[in-house]
Parts: structure tokens; C-alpha cells; sequence
């Protein structure tokens, strides 16, 4: 009997850690091709997964306007799918689409992707919190908790991410000149804050897959299952073994 209690618990233990396992790690993951605007020459992607109350954010991008900060979202239309505008956007017709121009298309911000510190709606323009893109490129990553109003549970797969921060003139640097001041805050150039990059989020493509187990976690929830399947066939060796053992003996 003791033999038999053994090899039960045994057979139940691959079982029960994966499920654990699943009902912890329970995440979903989105994706973005980041898209120039406004001719920034910019590309980009992002990579945006949900976990529970917890954000975490990639953004790999070059092209951008190097050493200049570049104020970064999540945006969203409130009841709609956010979409990355195109030219019909430039309303007042002076060849550039400013974020309120954007507004229509992807909506407002619902989460700032500052590099520390709050990352709500109103760090928008946090300007000294943003990344700077050393010799034009970014590698941003952050986790943080979702911001109080957005239902990212919800309303992620509707969502864009938009970088802002162009170079209108050609000289380096965030100035005047080119595009004259921001229409959001007018201490700050336009050219800091028209948008140079906008992606819309969607599913990844292997972050959906049903496990059967209560999980959608695709890959990381396979790998749990057949490390589970794995120590079956282990305590079913361990049981065959003992058999021809108990008949050598």
C-alpha cells in the first residue's frame, strides 16, 4: 500500500505543477510594426505584454531624431480601433501632421512610456522622462502597472503606440524654425512633439493558442505541458523498473 501511495503521488505531481504554473504566468502579448510619419524616416517595433495589473513595454526603433528626447504613448479612441493617420490628416495643409491632427485616427493617450516616475496620461509631455535615442536608435524597456482609467485587459488590441519627436529642417535638433511651436505646449518646438512613428497593436501571433488546461499562453504553456508529460514517462519508468526488480528478486 505504502508502494502505491507513492507512485500515485509521484504521478500527480507532474500534473499539478504545470497547471500552478499556467494559472500563474497568465499573460498576453501584443505586437506593432512602427511606421514613419511625417517622412522622420524612422522604423521601428514594439512588443507590449499584459500580466495581470502589469505592463511590460519593448520598443526597438532607428531613424529617429538622435540625442532628442522622444515623448512616447499608448493611444487610444475611446469606442473605437486606433489606426495610424495619413496624409488626408494634414487639416491646415502645411505638409506635417501634428499629434492633435493624429488625435481622429489613433485617439488620446492613455499611458505615457516614460523611461521612471508616473506613467499615466499626464506625463504626456514629461519631456526630461522620455528616451533620448543615442545615435538615432531606442531600446526602451520598462514594466509598469497599467494606468488608472485604461482597461488594458480590454482595449490593448485597439491601441496604438506612437513616438513623437521629428527633425522638420534637417539640423539635428528640436527647434522652432522648421514648424514653429507645439500646439500642445507652446514653451516646447512642434518639431518635439509631431509624431515621427505609429504602430497599432494586435495579438501575437503565438500568444493566443488555448493549452486546454485554463491557460492561453501559447509557447510557454506548451513547454509546461510537455516538461509535465515528460515526468510522467519519467514515474512510469520508475514504476517498470521496480516491477523487474520485484521479479528478479
Amino acid at each position: 500500500m505504502r508502494k502505491s501511495l507513492a507512485v500515485l503521488g509521484a504521478l500527480a505531481l507532474p500534473l499539478a505543477f504545470p497547471a500552478a504554473a499556467l494559472a500563474q504566468s497568465d499573460s498576453t502579448t501584443y505586437v506593432a510594426d512602427l511606421g514613419e510619419l511625417n517622412g522622420s524616416g524612422a522604423s521601428g517595433t514594439a512588443t507590449v505584454t499584459l500580466s495581470g495589473d502589469q505592463l511590460t513595454v519593448e520598443i526597438e526603433a532607428d531613424g529617429l531624431v538622435a540625442g532628442q528626447p522622444h515623448a512616447q504613448h499608448f493611444h487610444y479612441p475611446e469606442g473605437g480601433s486606433a489606426t495610424c493617420p495619413d496624409s488626408s490628416a494634414d487639416e491646415n495643409g502645411n505638409g506635417l501632421i501634428s499629434t492633435p491632427e493624429g488625435v481622429p485616427f489613433y485617439g488620446g493617450i492613455v499611458a505615457s512610456l516614460t523611461t521612471e516616475g508616473d506613467a499615466g496620461p499626464d506625463s504626456g509631455l514629461a519631456v526630461e522622462r522620455f528616451p533620448t535615442a543615442p545615435g538615432g536608435s531606442e531600446s526602451y524597456s520598462r514594466t509598469f502597472t497599467v494606468p488608472e482609467g485604461f482597461d488594458a485587459a480590454e482595449d490593448l488590441g485597439d491601441t496604438a503606440v506612437v513616438v513623437h519627436g521629428i527633425d522638420a529642417n534637417g539640423n539635428g535638433e528640436y527647434d522652432f524654425d522648421a514648424a514653429g511651436e507645439s500646439e500642445l505646449d507652446p514653451n516646447l518646438p512642434a518639431e518635439a512633439t509631431h509624431p515621427a512613428l505609429c504602430g497599432a497593436l494586435s495579438p501575437a501571433a503565438d500568444g493566443g493558442v488555448a493549452s486546454g488546461l485554463g491557460g492561453t499562453n501559447g509557447v510557454q504553456d506548451t513547454a509546461l505541458i510537455f516538461a509535465g508529460l515528460g515526468s510522467l514517462a519519467a514515474a512510469g519508468g520508475v514504476v517498470a523498473y521496480s516491477r523487474r526488480r520485484g521479479q528478479q528478486a
